[in-house]
């Protein structure tokens, strides 16, 4: 498969122009994804949990000071936790920027291209 697959499949011919962020939702697999985050958290100060919890607040902390919420945010997910997307569908700022990949289009090369 083509490594730009997704990102062809979500813009088009402007895949190659195209301004977006990527919130990659994934459940980290229970307690080693928790000791790793946690890790993290503890060398660079940041919350240990809010990565896996994708709130609308913390979606936002991170992309409206870039200037970003103006612009797609494609959603990448493992299908776990359901509700990350459907609050940020719910939320009034983020919600209409959302894209979604498209299941025949995603797979974990294009994923990862997309999200570098």
């Amino acid at each position: 498969k083509d490594m730009c697959s997704v990102l062809e499949a979500v813009f088009g011919n402007e895949q190659h122009s195209a301004v977006y962020s990527v919130v990659h939702s994934r459940s980290l697999e229970g307690r080693p994804g928790l000791r790793l985050l946690g890790k993290i958290a503890r060398n660079t100060g940041c919350d240990p949990v809010a990565a896996l919890d994708m709130t609308p607040e913390y979606v936002k902390a991170i992309l409206e000071p870039r200037g970003m919420l103006e612009h797609p945010i494609l959603f990448i997910t493992d299908h776990q936790r359901p509700e990350i997307l459907e609050n940020l569908l719910a939320d009034p700022d983020i919600g209409p920027n959302i894209r979604l990949i498209p299941d025949e289009a995603s797979w974990v090369g294009g994923d990862i291209t997309l999200a570098v």
